[in-house]
């Protein structure tokens, strides 16, 4: 008996241009594990795709009508999928994307090696949830040696440019790498988004915060408090029992 094969890869291409889907169609048709589940033009129409078709990969534009695709993650809030490659024509949402949790960026126009590596790299992240498990630490390289930092003593975590920080409760690691790739790694029922830029650990969440201007702060016990996002509000209070 042959071995059962992994799930396909449901995949979601959202981007205004008819050509652009089409390019990128031509280029997902030549990998078998990948199913398209669904293409989109607008930021609304791709929100929308993502709650009922729930992909596994999205290939995401940026300027598009509607909202652009910044605003599309934000409505998506916690059910975004769990790889995210920007495909735009301009460099200066690089560092937006990386803080919104992309996987990838590919500048427009952009060679099949590149298209490849970046499919590559969302099959690597896919291929991490479904082996099951995961660590107890978080290897942070600095300095010539490696550190690992247990994930019961991280309080919180930040996005800082194309760099992400582990907030412990006496020292910052600083460590190459995206919040999304972080946040695979995170014990998913420890930790929890509060922002596009920050996740928390809930153990260390002392109070939620209301402020005039309407919007909501995390208080954690050593005393810091970060900005909870309209869109991660729901989740996180769900998950405290604070409904």
């Amino acid at each position: 008996m042959s071995p059962p094969q992994p799930a396909p890869i449901r995949t979601l291409i959202v981007d205004d241009e008819p050509l652009a889907r089409a390019n990128l169609r031509v280029l997902l048709a030549r990998h078998p594990d990948v199913s398209i589940v669904g293409e989109c033009a607008s930021a609304a129409e791709a929100a929308a795709a993502v709650r009922n078709t729930k992909p596994d990969l999205l290939f995401l534009d940026v300027q598009m009508p509607e909202g652009d695709g910044f605003e599309m993650l934000e409505l998506c809030g916690p059910e975004l999928p769990r790889a995210i490659v920007f495909v735009t024509a301009y460099d200066r949402y690089a560092l937006k994307a990386f803080e919104a949790g992309a996987l990838d960026y590919l500048l427009k126009p952009f060679d099949d090696r590149r298209f490849e590596k970046a499919l590559a790299r969302a099959r690597e992240r896919l291929a991490q949830g479904q082996a099951g498990g995961r660590r107890e630490w978080i290897a942070v390289r600095s300095a010539g040696q490696i550190a690992f930092v247990k994930q019961v003593e991280i309080d919180w975590v930040e996005a800082a440019d194309y760099y992400a920080c582990l907030h412990t409760a006496g020292k910052t690691y600083m460590l190459r790498r995206t919040l999304a790739e972080l946040e695979n790694e995170l014990d998913e029922r420890r930790f929890c988004r509060i922002h596009r830029s920050a996740i928390v650990n809930l153990d260390r969440v002392r109070a939620l915060v209301s402020e005039e201007d309407g919007e909501y702060r995390v208080a954690l016990q050593s005393g810091i408090r970060l900005r909870l996002s309209r869109t991660y509000r729901k989740e996180l209070q769900s998950r405290l029992g604070a409904v």
